[in-house]
């Protein structure tokens, strides 16, 4: 099948061209660097033009009240454009809990980029990820300074960049799913726990700080960021991503 990966440049795109094309897929890397530009429409017609699949896994440059227009409008472009190209499977990655934490903005943008989808005119499959392994660093980043960091208890499920583009490549691979596929890392830590063992392990002598208001995590309760019963579990635990 030939692939249109949009984001295909980016920490989970690349990869997944990687694992698609040892597939035997044709996967084609679309980015602002190969002359795609999503919120203006250019390029979309020669990234679409003859593909089988597009996968989409831009994302918004910022976290904030920018990001609904951005799903939305680089949403209608993509949809309208697979349309016209008779494509015949869209992909999108998004987060699993998604909807369980309506205080933050760009949660709710990830839900409308998926309603987007659901409601298009492309078939479609929605893989939703638990936090990346490589994001505990951008998350210790925000609210961190010379001697401490502080970060909220909230629960948290990451897995493994790589583990992600696998499974976002399995599902583009396939048929539609009609539906959404939940993926997830095998552990559960209180994130306040996942900094002091990122800390540890690189000799870094800060100190992490409880502290429930802090950060963009610190808006999710509960097990809303935590998988159910319906994931599908991948084994790369965090110590083993720390040790690489």
């Amino acid at each position: 099948m030939k692939i249109a990966v949009i984001g295909g440049t980016g920490l989970i795109g690349s990869q997944v061209v990687k694992i698609l094309n040892a597939g035997g897929h044709e996967a084609v890397p679309h980015s602002p660097s190969t002359g795609l530009d999503l919120i203006s429409g250019k390029g979309l017609t020669e990234a679409m033009a003859g593909a089988d699949v597009v996968v989409n896994l831009t994302n918004s440059p910022t976290f904030d009240e920018a990001s609904p227009a951005f799903f939305q409008t680089t949403m209608e472009n993509m949809l309208a454009a697979a349309k016209a190209a008779d494509v015949g499977h869209a992909v999108i990655l998004s987060i699993v809990g998604a909807d369980q934490v309506p205080d933050l903005v760009y949660y709710r943008a990830k839900v409308l980029q998926e309603d987007l989808l659901k409601a298009g005119p492309v078939p479609y499959s929605i893989v939703r990820a638990t936090q990346f392994f490589e994001f505990v660093d951008a998350a210790m980043s925000w609210t961190s300074d010379e001697t401490t960091v502080r970060l909220p208890a909230t629960l948290v499920q990451p897995m493994a960049s790589a583990d992600v583009a696998q499974a976002v490549a399995d599902v583009a691979a396939g048929a539609p799913l009609g539906g959404t596929r939940n993926v997830a890392g095998p552990e559960v830590f209180p994130l306040d726990e996942l900094g002091r063992i990122t800390l540890a392990a690189r000799g870094d002598q800060r100190t992490v700080v409880t502290d429930d208001s802090a950060g963009l995590f610190a808006a999710a309760s509960g097990n809303a960021l935590i998988a159910g019963s319906d994931a599908v579990i991948f084994k790369t635990t965090y110590r083993e991503f720390l040790a690489r």
